[in-house]
């Protein structure tokens, strides 16, 4: 216990020793207080059924036990071995330990597809094509595009001017904003070069998807005969309208990967990189404000443009659980 004190005061006069403003005699004896009382609450041991039962709880959904919570936290699977009377206390951290020594990590989550979903020789052949139009070596009259529209981007005018950031305070954002309507980007990404065609329009239709198809036609060189675009299967993808323009430019071919595949269209990896970089703080004057500092944005990554790294591993695992004969996925 005396041996315990001692590490701790040592660390808390180290601690003081590197803080720039210093502490108060009584926030430190509360902090060693505090660290010690932890610490003996640790050193608690807990007989097997504790670890049986949390693990129990652990492996089930939270609804099921008559909990209304999307996941398991430490700090409510505390709280749940109490309720069960199963401890009369227990801290969230000797839970994380617990659990750290079954592997478990309920808090988090992955997304998966049912083995519903059929992953027969189309969905191997649209995944393969796909695929092979990321990985091979293009024709110098080839271009592969990967094109989707990210929707509802609203200018939200703050009430008050966004201020910058200052020494020890952040960037602040006005809570309120006005809403002005909302706009639709239209964007390719080349797979090639990294560059960007961007188009924006109040309105998600043929006719805007039409609008963007001709900006492409016109911005890409005459040399380039075959174009790949690689996209969603939506009807504004596909309607009349739109393969009634593809008539007339036989250099543009449409390429869908499989439903559920939305994945693999790399211009989703540029979308969060400019949600990240551009809309994360949405403060525009009106929409037509939006859409310049869009262009800006798309304008300063072509400067600058690189293209993602993609490989075949990229989707070993889902060609892996294809039903068809190794001999078609190969």
């Amino acid at each position: 216990m005396v041996l315990q004190f001692r590490r701790q005061a040592v660390s808390s006069r180290c601690n003081d020793a590197i803080c720039t403003n210093g502490r108060s005699g009584s926030s430190s004896k509360g902090s060693r207080d505090f660290t010690m009382e932890n610490a003996q609450a640790d050193r608690r041991s807990f007989p097997p059924e504790v670890a049986i039962h949390l693990v129990k709880i652990a492996c089930e959904r939270p609804d099921d036990v008559g909990r209304s919570l999307s996941h398991w936290d430490c700090a409510e699977l505390a709280r749940q071995l109490v309720a069960d009377s199963v401890v009369e206390s227990i801290s969230p951290q000797t839970v994380q330990r617990i659990l750290a020594n079954h592997k478990l990590k309920p808090w988090r989550k992955h997304l998966w597809l049912s083995s519903k979903v059929p992953r027969d020789a189309d969905f191997c052949k649209r995944v393969k094509n796909i695929c092979t139009l990321y990985t091979r070596k293009l024709a110098s009259h080839e271009m592969v595009l990967c094109v989707d529209e990210k929707t509802s981007l609203q200018p939200r005018t703050r009430k008050s001017p966004t201020l910058p950031a200052q020494p020890e305070m952040p960037v602040r954002v006005e809570h309120e904003y006005e809403r002005k309507g909302a706009l639709n980007l239209f964007a390719a990404f080349d797979t090639r070069t990294g560059k960007v065609y961007a188009h924006t329009a109040e309105r998600k239709r043929q006719k805007e998807f039409i609008e963007f198809l001709e900006k492409l036609d016109a911005a890409i060189p005459e040399h380039i005969t075959k174009i790949h675009l690689v996209m969603d299967n939506l009807r504004m993808h596909t309607g009349k309208q739109v393969q009634e323009w593809l008539t007339k430019h036989p250099r543009f071919k449409f390429h869908h990967p499989p439903v559920h595949c939305s994945w693999m269209n790399q211009v989703e990896q540029w979308f969060s990189i400019l949600q990240r970089k551009r809309l994360a703080i949405a403060d525009f004057a009106d929409k037509a404000h939006l859409a310049e500092r869009l262009h800006t944005f798309v304008k300063e990554w072509n400067e600058h443009a690189h293209p993602f790294n993609w490989t075949r591993k990229s989707v070993t695992k889902i060609m892996a659980k294809c039903e068809i004969p190794k001999r078609l996925a190969a």
